[in-house]
């Protein structure tokens, strides 16, 4: 690490770190500017710094109050990103304590969070996270007679796209919100035509540094920090819903032989929505709802919904290597090599006119033999599925089973192998496309207003 630049006589030491400390937080409603302080050991303080758009803000007593609990929040869930580069034993939360409650929450939160980046780096992380408990409970949350409008977020791909075309359709106020400097997030939130906001983050520049010189790397909980920061930009602007467009797959992770379920996109799945949902209602505002809309949808009833309308098509993109912080990015919207690529192409495809989807993507990639141990690890076959956004295996194995059956789609190399030498092994299992688009009846946290209206307007789709 380049001392000069932090003015510390400190080295960074991934194994040598003992304690990582929550050091500070603030907001200041003139600017609108949130810092987000962090240390290990005597280190230098990392600071993060969120920004919400439209300062100064006029507060009252109780607004200011659920901004402070909104902004401890965050501070201690957009720690994940520092804590992961040495894991420390010990874990030191400056000023205000936290009650068990609380801690048990951000324990989930981190253990869970981070269950790919530990398997990835051999790590045990089980029981190795603890928050220090300080006060034996804390103050109930008020209601705060929040506006009722929505924050939708917006991450450019499909499932952001269809939220927010379904409360445009049921006459739901909203604001299109994304966090940082996407150029592609920007493009397809303008295109919506409805009010945006684009909230900033920027993180340290020294956790940049000190991932030079060694410190553990790798998948955080990004849902969950963005979650937080929405969460935080929602009481200041005084509105009393964050949305975001989390399907039920989102639920169901990676099955890994000697390990169990890891599941790359957790802080997208129920337990981390309703357990957020929770403690955002009891501790934060009791009249701010946090929720996603598509919890009731399978991917491929996303996908179905999506090509209602063509207003996106040369918009959106789910390929995460568009949103890479670092490394190269696709020059096009779409690579057409990584697992999101590769899945939405093929939940797609059984919706969509195959001109129309290989328009999209610029080339037919269910008709390119490199690609198919791709496609194998979407269907779960002699792999499992990958670390990325995507649906079950038996949404891909639906999809590419309704495929052989058209006759535009089942001369493609990558489907005539599917018919030829996977699908005859899965006799037996349900493998319509149909099953897959009901709407599920299990838990949710869309408002019951939202929801009836919701419901209706897909139903008739």
């Amino acid at each position: 690490m380049n001392t000069q630049a932090t003015g510390a006589d400190w080295r960074f030491d991934r194994d040598a770190v003992g304690t990582f400390v929550f050091s500070r937080c603030s907001f200041d409603a003139q600017t609108g500017i949130a810092e987000l302080g962090y240390r290990f050991d005597d280190s230098p303080e990392f600071v993060e710094v969120v920004t919400v758009p439209g300062a100064p803000f006029t507060l009252d007593a109780e607004r200011e109050q659920a901004i402070a609990a909104a902004l401890r929040l965050l501070h201690l869930i957009a720690g994940v990103s520092y804590y992961k580069a040495a894991v420390p034993k010990t874990i030191v939360i400056e000023g205000e304590a936290i009650d068990r409650l609380t801690a048990d929450f951000l324990t989930m939160v981190y253990e869970n969070g981070l269950g790919e980046f530990a398997y990835r780096n051999g790590l045990e992380l089980r029981g190795e996270i603890q928050f220090p408990v300080g006060v034996t409970s804390e103050v109930s949350a008020q209601s705060l007679g929040l506006r009722h409008h929505a924050l939708v977020a917006i991450g450019g791909g499909k499932d952001s796209l269809v939220s927010i075309e379904s409360l445009r359709n049921i006459g739901v106020d909203q604001t299109v919100t994304w966090i940082g400097g996407s150029q592609l997030i920007r493009a397809c939130a303008e295109r919506t035509g409805l009010p945006t906001l684009n909230l900033g983050r920027a993180i340290s520049p020294l956790l940049f540094e000190i991932n030079r010189e060694g410190a553990w790397n790798g998948h955080i909980p990004v849902t969950a920090i963005n979650s937080a920061i929405m969460t935080l930009a929602a009481i200041v602007l005084g509105y009393d819903q964050v949305v975001f467009s989390n399907e039920r797959s989102s639920s169901y992770g990676s099955l890994i032989e000697g390990t169990g379920e890891v599941n790359h996109q957790w802080s997208k799945g129920w337990a981390f929505e309703d357990a957020f949902a929770a403690y955002v209602q009891d501790r934060i505002a009791a009249d701010l709802s946090y929720y996603s809309l598509l919890r009731p949808l399978s991917e491929l009833a996303v996908a179905r919904q999506f090509t209602r309308t063509d207003h996106y098509d040369a918009h959106f993109s789910s390929c995460n290597r568009n949103f890479h912080i670092l490394g190269e990015r696709p020059v096009n919207r779409w690579c057409g090599a990584c697992p999101k690529c590769h899945f939405v192409f093929l939940a797609l495809a059984p919706f969509m006119s195959k001109p129309r989807l290989v328009s999209i993507f610029g080339r037919n990639l269910l008709d390119d033999e490199s690609q198919t141990a791709g496609f194998d690890a979407l269907l779960e076959y002699r792999d499992h599925k990958p670390f990325e956004c995507v649906g079950e295996g038996k949404e891909s194995r639906a999809a590419m089973t309704a495929l052989t059956e058209r006759p535009e789609w089942q001369h493609d190399a990558i489907v005539q192998r599917f018919a030829r030498e996977i699908r005859p092994q899965l006799s037996g299992e349900d493998l319509r496309v149909s099953s897959l688009l009901h709407r599920s009846d299990d838990a949710h946290r869309i408002p019951p207003a939202v929801a009836d209206a919701l419901f209706a307007y897909w139903d008739r789709a």
